[in-house]
């Protein structure tokens, strides 16, 4: 019998999730030695003190502890093997990147159209012929760089759960496929991607859910024109995936719907509003032209005026919250305005910048002055949890987060 990519594809998605992860006992909790491979790095302080004597433990899961994609730094993200080293890792909440196939039927990724830096697809020829944009080649002569384009809208559910995912990254020198997808950052590691399991949104809550964990879809902006098919509004999208914690049974205070577009979380909040109570706004104002998280002028719509729309949670990212002040890093003044606002603020995200030795790169870069080595996580970890007062942090290494909130009775 020939092999069909779909009919493989309807077989997995027949699986129940829950089934799919291994019996071990997910109520534990492991770190592992890269916590205390940070607290080893930082200058000597009192903070230092305190988190090496958690040294032993005990740790458990809590909801300060949000995986980014999963556990990302090492394992392919929005996989059912990055979610369950999540949850071990004590991320009481896990994240699912909502994007929709073909057939608008939803999944989890970072973006409608990254398939060909996140999984096989390009080395797939009869799927990579259905992608947006073919990958074309690097040309050292005239300096072009390689490019592709694939989203989950180029193709059904049924072929997208065929795909195997891989650690994200291209290679745009490559003049050739095969070298294109081989782009792992050289502080990630290809050693457990192996096997990277896609999921359904569907089959995500079932697997978090058989995990002990909570849940923060982010509703991901499309790189299609909306409405998709004439019919698929972004309504509808926004709704759907509403629909799927509800008909799954999932209690709205577990779940953190979120999105870079105010629309979307305004929608929730007038047409879900169990949800919507608890819907995130992913502030992205700090690509805005002119943007200065210290000058709240530059803001556009204020902190007071997001509240009274009935916005309860922002989430920008960990540098627009931080700044430094005789050589300590204190809140910005956005971060008080939110909080003078009542707004409960999440942040993102710790674990992915690579070696801090360095000034830490795009996530830091209001600290880059006191950034020095690796032990600065934990540093920006405090201030963020005590003096900005944080809820929640996303992390591609959970286990960090974990340790710092259990270390400190969060």
């Amino acid at each position: 019998m020939k092999f069909s990519p779909a009919l493989f594809g309807l077989a997995l998605l027949a699986q129940p999730m829950a089934a799919l992860a291994d019996n071990h006992d997910e109520a534990a909790v492991h770190l592992g030695v890269r916590p205390l491979y940070l607290v080893d790095q930082m200058d000597d302080s009192a903070l230092k003190d305190k988190l090496a004597s958690c040294a032993n433990g005990p740790f458990q899961k809590t909801d300060f502890s949000i995986g980014h994609r999963g556990a990302a730094l090492q394992f392919p993200e929005h996989t059912k093997e990055s979610y369950i080293a999540a949850a071990r890792q004590g991320a009481g909440i896990i994240e699912c990147d909502v994007a929709f196939t073909a057939d608008q039927e939803l999944v989890c990724r970072h973006s409608q159209s990254d398939l060909h830096t996140t999984t096989d697809i390009l080395l797939r020829p009869e799927l990579a012929a259905k992608c947006s944009v073919p990958f074309s080649p690097a040309d050292p002569a005239t300096g072009k760089k390689a490019e592709a384009k694939c989203s989950t809208s180029d193709i059904t559910l049924a072929e997208y759960m065929t795909l195997n995912g891989k650690m994200d990254g291209a290679n745009p020198n490559a003049t050739t496929v095969e070298d294109y997808v081989k782009g792992t950052a050289g502080f990630r590691t290809d050693l457990y991607a192996t096997t990277g399991t896609l999921v359904t949104h569907k089959q995500s809550i079932e697997l978090i859910k058989s995990l002990g964990g909570k849940f923060t879809p982010e509703l991901k902006t499309p790189t299609v024109d909306m409405p998709y098919q004439g019919d698929f509004s972004q309504a509808a999208y926004a709704q759907k995936m509403i629909d799927e914690y509800k008909d799954a049974g999932i209690d709205p205070k577990s779940v953190w719907a979120q999105s870079f577009l105010l629309d979307d979380v305004l929608y929730w909040i007038e047409n879900e509003p169990e949800f919507g109570a608890q819907a995130v706004y992913l502030d992205g104002r700090y690509g805005e032209e002119g943007f200065d998280p210290m000058d709240p002028s530059t803001y556009g719509k204020s902190m007071q005026d997001l509240a009274d729309a009935g916005v309860n949670y922002i989430a920008p990212p960990l540098w627009v919250l931080v700044t430094t002040e005789d050589g300590k890093i204190v809140p910005s003044v956005y971060a008080k305005e939110a909080k003078a606002a009542g707004l409960n603020i999440i942040t993102w995200t710790l674990e992915r910048s690579g070696p801090l030795n360095n000034g830490g790169g795009w996530y830091f870069q209001s600290i880059t002055d006191v950034t020095n080595n690796d032990g600065v996580a934990f540093e920006l970890l405090d201030v963020l949890a005590k003096e900005v007062g944080v809820v929640g942090v996303f992390s591609d290494w959970p286990a960090t987060t974990t340790y710092y909130a259990n270390c400190m009775g969060l």
